[in-house]
């Protein structure tokens, strides 16, 4: 379908709007995770800078602006730089190419920056450049630590990013096409994709998670792991780049999950551009809070061993289900009924659990 196209000026401000709203967004999630977080565990969190602790993420911006940055001998200088811009910036431009609403509900313009044929693969290769940012990390510091922990986080973003592709293919087989748009419009008539796709929304749904560096995949940057991960030497602004490539991140998951298996700005009942959008993002803000607030953290190998072994196979077997339905030109109600018969197994097995064996006797 050909969408129109805006003048330069509209583009450049839309992507304006959306670098400055997505900086706004991580420095007010910061704030709204920590009160969260402190409502799960029964505390209070920030809420002494400003009315209701509002003003913190200022303090913290300014804490992190003007806090000594300190540069270790040994490192590359210009790819010590470098690392963290690259993660910040190819994390801002996977946002721009998500729908907000129908064409033309942005003032008369398009609700979008970009809106690209190849959508779908515009936003995985520019997630991909993640990698990068961490391995360079790692290497310009110039500490064995260091350098380790970002060989080892690169590996498990390998272990979990072929789920993450595989997982797509499915609503890509179904819709016909690689652009996000036709994906929700596709979705706003047949219904939404997690219902036709239930295994892929589930492993891309925790794929994303992976790739956003949250619990219970956060090891990149976990304490145990060689000494605090890939970013060991950074400090100050720099630091606080990283948090800043992992909260766009999240956010930008948190919009892409519902943009691709739950009708993205549509609703059966009462469209309404941009609120629904927002409400799914909120939800699953929420949702990725809550996890990090209960479940614990995986070991390395627990990480490789489930990305290899669960979410790259079940990707990969609903993948070839759906090209097998869509070749063969079968209903696609097969897929609503194979859908559901997965979704009530991952329940039986999440509420069958067996006792483990008890060792020696007792009295």
């Amino acid at each position: 379908m050909n969408y129109p196209v805006d003048p330069y000026w509209m583009v450049a401000l839309k992507a304006f709007l959306v670098v400055v709203g997505l900086l706004t967004a991580f420095a007010f999630m910061t704030l709204i995770e920590r009160r969260l977080l402190a409502r799960f565990q029964v505390r209070l969190g920030p809420n002494r800078v400003g009315p209701m602790g509002l003003f913190q993420p200022i303090a913290d911006a300014i804490k992190s602006i003007f806090k000594e940055d300190i540069v270790v001998e040994r490192a590359d200088k210009v790819l010590f730089v470098l690392a963290p811009l690259i993660g910040v910036v190819f994390a801002l431009l996977a946002f721009g190419a998500i729908p907000f609403g129908p064409p033309g509900s942005f003032f008369g313009y398009q609700p979008w920056v970009l809106n690209l044929d190849l959508g779908l693969l515009y936003l995985f290769a520019v997630s991909e450049m993640a990698i990068y940012g961490i391995f360079l990390a790692g290497w310009a510091s110039g500490s064995k630590y260091s350098l380790l922990g970002s060989l080892r986080s690169s590996a498990s973003l390998i272990s979990y990013e072929l789920g993450l592709g595989i997982a797509l293919l499915s609503p890509v087989l179904l819709v016909g096409s690689l652009n996000l748009n036709d994906i929700v419009n596709w979705q706003k008539e047949n219904g939404w994709l997690f219902l036709y796709a239930f295994p892929a929304f589930l492993v891309y749904a925790t794929a994303a998670l992976a790739e956003a560096a949250r619990t219970p995949f956060d090891l990149p940057e976990a304490e145990q792991e060689l000494v605090g991960g890939y970013h060991t030497e950074y400090s100050s602004i720099k630091w606080a780049l990283f948090q800043m490539t992992e909260y766009i991140h999240f956010i930008t998951a948190s919009a892409l999950i519902p943009t691709l298996f739950l009708g993205g700005w549509t609703m059966p009942f009462l469209e309404v551009p941009y609120l629904w959008m927002l409400v799914k993002i909120a939800f699953f803000l929420f949702l990725f809070i809550w996890i990090r607030a209960t479940w614990f953290r995986l070991r390395y190998d627990q990480l490789l061993r489930f990305g290899w072994g669960f979410l790259f196979p079940v990707a990969l077997v609903w993948f070839l289900v759906t090209a097998l339905v869509v070749a063969l030109g079968l209903p696609k109600t097969y897929l609503l009924y194979l859908s559901a018969l997965s979704f009530l197994v991952l329940l039986g097995g999440l509420f069958y659990s067996p006792k483990p064996a008890r060792k020696g006797g007792g009295a």
